[in-house]
């Protein structure tokens, strides 16, 4: 019987025995780099646990503009000083008399410090490269002058862009065949989340020295840098934005304090997206507060700015030439107009955006065909895939932008009923396009009726500069309008600057000759009681200049205003003025 005992005990040691060996081996072994469900890495944990160390650089790719500048972040030349130098002689009266402080201001902070530090803190002591070859000549153990990377609280055309952030099991969805480095920064929201692939880091750049229970240098006072080997990793991210055209016009939003809407320049000729502004401006430690809606790729209530597509599909149709005149001292319904203009062709009808004009139109189109005012908002490139679409890599029809879905009706009825289609007419009801759309369906009226897809990416390339896949400027597939009716709306949005009877008369004294289209949509919604003088608006203006050699695209968008007040052609004049000031300077 004590025998039995005895067996069956040593059973049970052998078996507890066997358990604890396995879940070593399945610790030191088979998952150091991703334990648990978690996908903890191991080794990345039990170092971090006996060294301090300084990130210079946290390995993920960045994003500049189309000349190379760096758009999120910033490098700087400073001084990093490391704790274990409170606890030895080490010349710092040299290094003070270099970057002309006093010696105890330097001593002081390296006493305070509870890591690696960079002198100055947030506001680091910027150094000049005399400076770093000088301090870095007197080989001081935990002294460094170095150039770090600091991420921009600021980041230019933000919202396009987009932000990071770290969740790890994201990250393991993601890339389940990496292990290292799953605590990093993900890709959320605009670019950021569409390139994450080609951004996404595989090692920090760091200083890093092994301390004890206490804090102290275990193995001495040798800091280590530790960086990526490969050369020409992580990749970098070259988009379309000129960034002084970009601040310029986040200046111009700002001064008009638009809180709602925003600007977007393309350049005609590259199909690109130069300047992207939307408001409310992000906030950066807390981006989706309120300000990481792109207003820029959203589809909005367009107002008049649509009663373009209507008079390109009425030419193409052959419903309209400039014999014809309309009713405009009428509205849609027959009754007075607001503003009587008389009897008036379709050329003075775009000038004075008479709405009669366009209700009537769009109820022949749809009575011809049901389809028609969508088929034409695509042939114009108003909606439909507007922006850069392709196979890279592994990737089918691969999109730069997250753009959202424009729409003409909501509904087969809405197009059976003479009401619904006469609002449509003029851009109200169900109508909702994006102000990248417009943007594009004015660079398509501007080239005579080529239609492109728009890009806010150029190309990924390699840290060295050089580039690893080129996005080339591609046609949107399908018809386009006639060049006659391009070249026919080209006139009559010319006129809406400069004829005597234009809405944007205002526009005449811009630096550049303009022709476009105003709208001034009505959102059904209101500020406080439900009156007229609350109503909300969407204001617009959408151009290009100059108008004899058309180089830029320019639309902006005031949304949720009231009639009297944020009003569009200042915003837009600056904007074009900033745009000539910058190409003039």
């Amino acid at each position: 019987m004590k025998r039995k005992r005895i067996r069956l005990f040593s059973i049970v040691l052998l078996l507890a025995f066997c358990a604890l060996s396995g879940r070593l081996m399945q610790l030191q072994l088979f998952q150091t780099e991703s334990y648990s469900d978690h996908k903890i890495n191991l080794l990345e944990e039990s170092v971090t646990q006996r060294t301090q160390q300084l990130v210079i650089d946290e390995g993920r790719g960045e994003f500049l503009d189309r000349n190379g500048v760096p758009l999120t972040f910033t490098e700087k030349n400073v001084l990093v000083l490391f704790p274990f130098l409170d606890q030895m002689e080490w010349p710092v009266e040299k290094v003070a008399d270099i970057l002309h402080v006093p010696a105890s201001t330097i001593q002081s902070k390296v006493k305070e410090a509870n890591g690696p530090i960079i002198f100055g803190g947030k506001e680091p002591f910027r150094l000049s490269e005399e400076q770093m070859k000088e301090i870095n000549s007197l080989e001081i153990q935990g002294v460094f002058a170095l150039t770090k990377k600091f991420k921009s609280s600021d980041v230019p055309a933000s919202q396009l862009i987009g932000v990071t952030g770290e969740n790890t099991n994201e990250f393991h969805e993601r890339y389940p065949d990496r292990v290292k480095g799953a605590n990093q920064k993900i890709g959320v929201s605009g670019l950021q989340e569409n390139f994450d692939e080609w951004l996404v880091a595989e090692e920090e750049a760091k200083l890093i020295y092994h301390v004890d229970a206490r804090g102290g240098p275990l193995f001495g006072v040798d800091v280590k840098y530790l960086a990526p080997a490969n050369p020409f990793y992580p990749l970098n991210v070259k988009t379309t934005i000129d960034a002084d055209m970009q601040l310029a016009l986040e200046e111009v939003a700002d001064t008009y304090h638009i809180q709602k809407g925003g600007l977007l320049l393309l350049d005609i000729e590259k199909s690109e997206i130069l300047a992207s502004v939307s408001r409310p401006a992000m906030k950066s430690r807390d981006p989706f507060s309120g300000g990481a809606t792109n207003y820029m790729l959203k589809a909005l209530i367009p107002g008049s700015v649509f009663k373009t597509v209507v008079a390109a599909a009425a030419m193409d149709e052959g419903l309209v030439d400039e014999t014809r005149l309309f009713p405009c001292d009428e509205d849609i319904r027959g009754g007075a107009a607001e503003k009587p203009h008389g009897n008036i062709n379709i050329k003075s009808s775009i000038a004075v955006s008479c709405n009669r004009t366009f209700a009537d139109l769009a109820k022949e189109l749809t009575e011809k065909d049901d389809h028609l005012l969508d088929e034409y908002a695509e042939k114009i490139g108003l909606i439909g895939d507007i922006s850069w679409k392709g196979d890279v890599f592994h990737y089918e029809d691969f999109p730069q932008l997250q753009v959202s879905d424009g729409r003409i009706f909501v509904s087969n009825d809405e197009r059976k009923d003479s009401n619904y289609v006469s609002q449509t007419g003029i851009g109200q009801r169900e109508v909702r396009v994006t102000p990248l759309g417009i943007a594009n369906m004015m660079a398509t009226i501007a080239r005579g009726g080529e239609k492109f897809q728009v890009s806010a990416v150029s190309s990924v390339q390699y840290q060295n500069g050089s580039n690893m896949f080129s996005f080339p400027k591609q046609k949107i597939e399908g018809e386009t309008i006639t060049p006659y009716t391009a070249m026919k709306l080209q006139q009559y949005l010319r006129g809406v600057v400069n004829s005597s009877e234009g809405t944007a008369t205002y526009l005449q004294t811009a630096a550049y000759t303009i022709a476009g289209k105003t709208g001034t949509a009505q959102t059904g919604n209101y500020r406080g009681e439900k009156v007229k003088a609350n109503e909300l608006y969407n204001k617009w203006f959408a151009g290009y200049f100059p108008f004899e050699h058309p180089k830029y695209v320019l639309v902006a968008v005031n949304m949720d205003v009231t009639i009297n007040e944020g009003g569009i052609y200042p915003i837009f004049k600056d904007g074009v003025d900033a745009i000539y000031r910058l190409e003039n300077q």
